[in-house]
């Protein structure tokens, strides 16, 4: 009886570990993606993210913004957002169309790696100060 148990053991245990190896491969393969997705989700907040001005190329005018910051709230997975760098999330305001530069504030956009959802941005719109155009 003693030798059913003992005689080859090492060959025994790898073939429990190669098992338990496959079992847990395929377990994370069929597992259903959208259940572990909601159930893992964080939400976070980023304050005072820097705000870029993004203008035409041909624009030289040196626009000032009167808030220069922003807080951003993101969620996503887990695993995603627990890797995600401050520098990853650019906010900017879009000053490529001459026609709107004038209005008193413009929005911000954010732009956000894949698998991260924009929850939302304080404040939503920036005032923008633009000075005349040089000749």
């Amino acid at each position: 009886m003693r030798d059913l148990l003992f005689k080859d053991f090492g060959w025994k245990l790898f073939s429990l570990l190669l098992a338990a190896f496959i079992w847990l491969t395929v377990h994370k393969i069929i597992e259903p993606r959208g259940v572990a997705e909601s159930t893992s989700g964080m939400t976070l907040t980023y304050d005072n993210l820097p705000v870029l001005v993004v203008a035409a190329a041909a624009d030289m005018r040196d626009y000032r913004l009167l808030q220069t910051t922003v807080s951003v709230t993101i969620s996503g997975p887990a695993e995603v957002i627990g890797k995600l760098q401050a520098n990853q999330i650019h906010a900017t305001v879009d000053l490529t169309d001459t026609s709107t530069v004038a209005t008193a504030k413009q929005r911000v956009d954010v732009a956000v790696p894949s698998g991260v959802t924009v929850i939302s941005v304080r404040p939503e719109s920036i005032g923008v100060i633009a000075p005349p155009p040089k000749h």
